[in-house]
């Protein structure tokens, strides 16, 4: 018995992956065109993909948001993972990348799941919060800028009063390669992913565990 996380070296890191089913195809072309891409590193890992499935399986979620799409990677991992009347409100800024995952949405023949927003994401939250759907989504997934009024604070409230009770917020990037450990990093990013940490490990509005999977996934159960 062990009091603390194992360290996850090659040997086990490889034996982990091998237990995991394979990537769809879709997927594995889709990391593929994103690869060739300078911002690359932003996509999230099969094995997070993997865990994200099998969370919004045993949640039964139909209705999700997520904040920050890139080329759409863990949107699509969401939309296959929804029953055919599932819905993701996918919310963005950028129109280059988007048109990448639009491709590989309509190719996995879930695009019709996915209404992406073009805009800032904090308004769209805004806006769908004035329209009278405070807790009515099952699910959130966060991964996009950290620090501001369009950052992980103001998402993470936004996505905690749009979410219904018993509903999850996923926080990506929770550890931050390890920054959020070494006190002498003092960046805005690695300030506002620790202030959100400590934050949500004592909201009394939530449960909370940050599990060290991917780039660290920060998850809050919604009281």
């Amino acid at each position: 018995m062990t009091t603390r996380s194992l360290r996850i070296d090659e040997a086990l890191d490889a034996y982990l992956t091998a237990l995991l089913p394979e990537e769809p195809a879709v997927l594995v072309r889709l990391r593929e065109a994103t690869s060739r891409l300078e911002a690359a590193g932003m996509q999230i890992g099969w094995d997070q993909a993997r865990f994200m499935t099998f969370l919004l399986r045993c949640l039964g979620a139909r209705n999700t948001i997520e904040v920050g799409v890139f080329t759409g990677y863990s949107t699509l991992i969401t939309a296959l993972a929804l029953p055919d009347t599932g819905r993701i409100v996918a919310c963005d800024i950028n129109r280059e990348w988007t048109e990448i995952a639009l491709k590989y949405w309509r190719e996995a023949g879930v695009d019709d799941r996915i209404d992406l927003r073009i805009g800032p994401a904090a308004e769209t939250l805004d806006g769908i919060l004035a329209s009278g759907n405070a807790e009515s989504f099952d699910f959130a997934f966060i991964d996009a800028d950290k620090t501001g009024y369009d950052g992980y604070d103001g998402y993470y409230e936004r996505c905690l009063a749009l979410l219904r009770a018993g509903g999850v917020i996923v926080i990506d990037n929770a550890l931050w390669g390890g920054s959020v450990a070494n006190t002498a990093d003092c960046s805005e990013d690695t300030k506002a992913i620790r202030a959100l940490n400590e934050k949500i490990s004592s909201d009394p509005r939530v449960e909370a565990y940050l599990a060290p999977v991917g780039d660290g996934v920060h998850l809050a159960w919604k009281r």
